[in-house]
């Protein structure tokens, strides 16, 4: 499948110019046989193999059958770790281990391996393949990479890949949760669109309705198969794969995450921040965003039965201290707190003039804003039919993530990003001590 059809559209009526570097895009069965032709076109002669001990397995072998017959040579680099962290550590390993003869990387794996891959490749200013292992997450097109910088959650511009190969043969043998958890990612992007929108209409923030209808459109395609993906059918594998791809192309078009990730990406990365400084328990990204987007859902079903009160959001900011919160979120994050807490001096995000502002315009709009969540977001009874039919997590308990957190967890999701998400629209409403 070549992705010429969506590279660089012109004259797109949001004003900007979209363009991602991905040269191709192959899914389907034996896609992992065009790996050498794409490589050529690269002008790669010697690659520098990347994966771990559990996707080496999948394919290493095959993979570099494939290059020794076709005059490409190779170096391999396998990280040992049964689970490997996206942190300073696991790239330094891979940049130490990195054979400067080489031309080019191809990487073998999913979503850790894949931002480690990309930090790699544009460090060594190099082409990069990724032969994907699971529809697991959206990252694959994406020029950023999600690590742990200091046990806190960070995006990092790195570099997209050049060609992405989702050979459905190799994907379909994932584990069933990383397949839930690539439908789980997918299905974030209900609440992403929503919050995208509404910051559009609050703060102006810039928005593309044909990006964001590329999102939909993959979403739906993703959704209309849900019922074959724990039977593994390869169409709805490669719908899950390729409307992850979307996602990611979608984010590089918009210049930032929106399209792709609002507040049920932020829960998963409170729930991994909280693993990484205290070793409580964690899951799956796209597990940890499918429940959390269920229960944004339900959050933004309250916000349909929600009337503005001006009084009662003034009273609340008003009384509201900053230093007790910071302390609060000291006390449930750690050290990873302080990089959120320092955010505030540049965002001012609880600065009680633009709260008023911001209160004024969401008053105003109220009524679209309740249209734009029906528009984007289905009905919790939608979405219960759709997550038992193919037992995704509703609730964080259901990966050993205690439930009674999310109070907290919720009202940390503000601080993560300079980003306006549903618990930024509780907290302007006055409400986010009572809404979760």
């Amino acid at each position: 499948m070549n992705i010429s059809f969506i590279k660089n559209p012109a004259g797109c009526k949001c004003g900007r110019e979209h363009f991602v570097n991905i040269k191709n895009l192959i899914t389907g069965k034996n896609a992992i046989n065009n790996l050498p032709d794409e490589l050529k076109k690269l002008n790669c002669k010697k690659v520098f193999l990347f994966a771990d001990i559990n996707t080496y397995p999948i394919a290493g072998e095959k993979i570099t059958k494939l290059l020794s017959s076709n005059n490409i040579l190779c170096s391999e680099f396998v990280f040992k770790e049964q689970h490997l962290e996206p942190d300073e550590k696991a790239v330094g390993a891979a940049v130490m281990h990195y054979d400067t003869s080489c031309d080019g990387v191809v990487a073998l794996g999913s979503g850790v391996i894949n931002d480690i891959a990309k930090i790699l490749s544009a460090t060594a200013r190099v082409p990069y393949i990724i032969v994907a292992t699971a529809p697991s997450m959206d990252g694959y097109a994406s020029a950023t990479s999600s690590m742990a910088l200091g046990g806190v959650k960070v995006t990092l511009p790195s570099k997209c890949a050049d060609v992405i190969i989702g050979d459905t043969d190799i994907l379909k043998t994932a584990p069933t949760d990383m397949l839930k958890a690539g439908l789980g990612d997918m299905l974030a992007k209900y609440i992403s669109i929503c919050e995208w929108r509404i910051s559009n209409l609050i703060n102006e923030e810039y928005y593309c309705e044909d990006v964001a209808d590329l999102v939909r459109t993959a979403l739906s395609k993703c959704v209309e198969n849900s019922d074959g993906l724990l039977n593994r059918n390869d169409e709805a594998i490669e719908a899950v794969f390729y409307g992850l791809v979307i996602g990611g192309i979608a984010m590089t078009y918009a210049g930032a995450s929106r399209p792709a990730s609002g507040v049920e990406h932020y829960f998963s990365h409170i729930w991994d921040m909280r693993s990484l400084e205290f070793n409580t328990p964690s899951s799956l990204h796209g597990l940890q965003c499918a429940a959390a987007t269920y229960i944004a859902a339900k959050l933004y079903d309250k916000i349909r039965h929600t009337k503005p009160d001006k009084e009662k959001a003034l009273a609340f900011v008003k009384n509201f201290n900053f230093d007790l919160w910071a302390n609060k979120l000291r006390a449930f994050l750690g050290d990873s707190a302080e990089p959120l807490i320092e955010l505030e001096a540049k965002e001012q995000k609880y600065n009680a003039k633009k709260h008023a502002a911001r209160l004024d315009k969401i008053i105003e709009s109220y009524d679209k804003i309740i249209e734009i969540i029906d528009e984007e977001i289905p009905s919790v009874d939608v979405l219960t039919k759709l997550y038992d039919s193919i037992n995704l997590p509703k609730t964080p308990d259901e990966f050993s993530i205690d439930s009674s957190l999310l109070p907290m967890t919720f009202k940390a999701t503000k601080d993560i990003r300079d980003k306006y998400v549903l618990s930024r629209l509780a907290w302007d409403l006055g409400i986010i001590d009572e809404i979760i």
